[in-house]
Formats: C-alpha cells, structure tokens, sequence
C-alpha cells in the first residue's frame, strides 16, 4: 500500500462535506498518520481551513468511517475493482480541472490515455434508426482514427457510439449513474464485458452496491463531459438528460457539436423521433456536425483513408451498424415483455 494507505477511500467516505471539500482535504493531506493528527502536510489553503477546523467533529465517528474503508477496499481487491484518486498522478487529467471532480473513481478495466483526446457521445434513450446509426457511425470513426469514445453505457445512443467505437478496435469508456458492480442497465452487460474485454473502462464516482438511483444521472453526466475534450448530442428530446451534459460541456470549456441526425429529419418515418432538444441546441449556435471528419479537422488530426480499402470499410460499418441496431431493437423488444438477454 502507498504512503496515502486507505486516506482517500476515508475521505471519500466523509459525511457532511461537499466534493471541493474533501478535494481541499486531499490536497492539504499526504498520509493516514497526518490526517489522524490533523497535521497538514504542506501549508494550509484558504479553502481547507474551515474544513480542517470542522474535523475534531466529523471524526468523532472515524473508526466506524475506517472500517467501511477497509471494507471497500476488501470488496474491491475480491471483485478486481480498482480506484484512483484525485491526489494520484494517474486521475484523468482533463477531468481534474472541472469546479466539482470526484475525489475518487472506481473503475473495472483500463485508465484512458492521458496523452490521447476522448470524446463524449451522448444523447436519447429512444433514438430514430437514422440518429442510432450516425452515433454507431461517429464512434466508428472517431475510433479509426485513434480516438476513444466516453459515453454512459445507457441505451440509443450511447450504446450505440460505444459499439462503433469497439468495431472500429479503440477501447471506449462507461461512466455510470450506480456502483460499477451494478451494471446498468442490465441488458446492457454484454456490452459492458466486451468493454473490459477490449482494453475499455467503467468508471463511477459511486462505491460499490450503489444503485442507479435518477438523482445519481446529472452527477454522473459531469464526468463524462469533464473526461472529455468535445462533446457530441446525437439526439435529444426536450427534456433530455442529455442536454445537461451539453451545458456541462460547455461550463468546462470542452468543444459541443450537435449530429446533423438531431436536427434534421431525413424521412417522414423519422419526423416522429423527438429531436427538439438538440435542434434548439443548433439554433443557439453549436456547430451541426455529419460525421466523425468533422470533429477530427476540428481537432487537426488525420482522417482515416478513404482509398479503395475504405470503401470497403464503409460498407462494413454499414453492415456492424445495422446489426447494431437491431440489437437495440431487440433490447427494446425483450424490455417490453420482461425477458432478460
């Protein structure tokens, strides 16, 4: 164990204090033994004063608060769960910079590279089969040219950009709204696996047991724009959750495109999709995007080759996406007469 030992599982377990709090803790505290004795290690910020002036109180209750933390790291070590906190070197950088980031992630499966972008995916629960496919065709594309995708594991759209971002053989990201040993939802675990299974991670700032309680999904819609350089709405109704991430995106100063398949209806089939959420979002000002070409010129990165070998690739993303699709449909359908995948 480092010199930090279970300290930041003990602050992350802390009650009554907010998230910048106990990053003040973090910061000002290097080890259990300084902690205990209330000795900071480094000279004490103005933001960490009052807090450190609260804890003679909090820590009335440590040894029950110790216990938990050693129960979660038992847990943890049982179920191949890893952590990493704000204070280590290895927290993603990006997500570091945000007003409120998690003082700690678990996660299963692998970190992001830190020197490599991450975008973000997001929109609806119900997609139209036109918007489904852009997200598959986006992630598919992004992920030909180096770039992972970070996403919410939920159903539509997000499934479908992780799926295109594993054909195209990157490892993707999930950020859930529940402990990463409560995959959610369930017949998305599948989906879950291969992500561990290629080199992804499933990440959340919640231990271990949690469940996908509505509250925990705004919170949790903070790190997968704060993980992220850019953020893609594919399709989002008016009262999206996805449209919170969009103004998270853009208080965290990170690029927003909105997919032309979330604005436009191409077929009259498509017209009774709700898109009305990231239509206005394009109406605002963010920039309308058709593919993944256009975040990767934004980004001045090379597009993959489109020779003769990409036409071939074309037609086979096409193929991967309506089978994705169809997956989807299949989960919508196993949902509503109660069957389990």
């Amino acid at each position: 164990m480092n010199k930090r030992g279970l300290l930041d599982l003990i602050i992350a377990r802390l009650p009554g204090l907010s998230l910048r709090d106990k990053i003040s803790l973090c910061r000002n505290y290097d080890s259990e033994e300084d902690f205990f004795r209330m000795e900071t290690s480094i000279d004490v910020d103005i933001d960490a004063e009052s807090v450190i002036a609260r804890l003679p109180g909090i820590l009335r209750n440590i040894d029950a608060i110790r216990i938990q933390a050693e129960q979660d790291a038992r847990f943890m070590r049982m179920r191949g769960i890893s952590y990493v906190a704000w204070a280590d070197p290895a927290y993603p950088p990006l997500l570091r910079e945000i007003y409120d980031p998690p003082v700690l992630l678990y996660y299963r499966g692998s970190l992001p590279d830190p020197l490599r972008p991450l975008a973000a995916i997001v929109g609806t629960r119900r997609p139209g089969p036109q918007a489904a496919c852009q997200a598959y065709d986006i992630g598919y594309g992004l992920g030909k040219a180096g770039v992972s995708v970070v996403s919410g594991l939920a159903l539509g759209i997000d499934a479908m950009a992780h799926r295109g971002n594993l054909e195209a053989g990157r490892p993707t990201f999930a950020i859930l709204g529940s402990g990463v040993d409560e995959i959610y939802p369930r017949t998305n675990r599948l989906l879950a696996r291969r992500i561990l299974e290629t080199g992804g991670g499933i990440f959340s700032e919640y231990p271990m047991g949690t469940h996908p309680f509505k509250s925990n999904f705004p919170a949790r819609n903070r790190i997968i724009s704060g993980m992220a350089r850019g953020v893609v709405i594919v399709q989002a109704p008016e009262s999206s959750g996805a449209l919170i991430t969009a103004r998270l995106a853009l208080e965290h100063n990170r690029d927003l495109w909105v997919a032309s398949a979330g604005v436009h209806a191409s077929t009259p089939d498509e017209v009774r999709f709700d898109r009305r959420g990231s239509a206005k979002l394009a109406e605002d000002g963010a920039a309308v995007i058709t593919g993944a070409c256009d975040i990767l010129r934004e980004w001045n990165m090379d597009a993959p080759d489109s020779g003769a070998s990409g036409m071939n690739d074309d037609k086979n993303r096409s193929s991967a996406a309506e089978n994705a699709c169809g997956r989807e449909l299949a989960e919508a359908f196993a949902r509503s007469i109660h069957m389990e995948l």
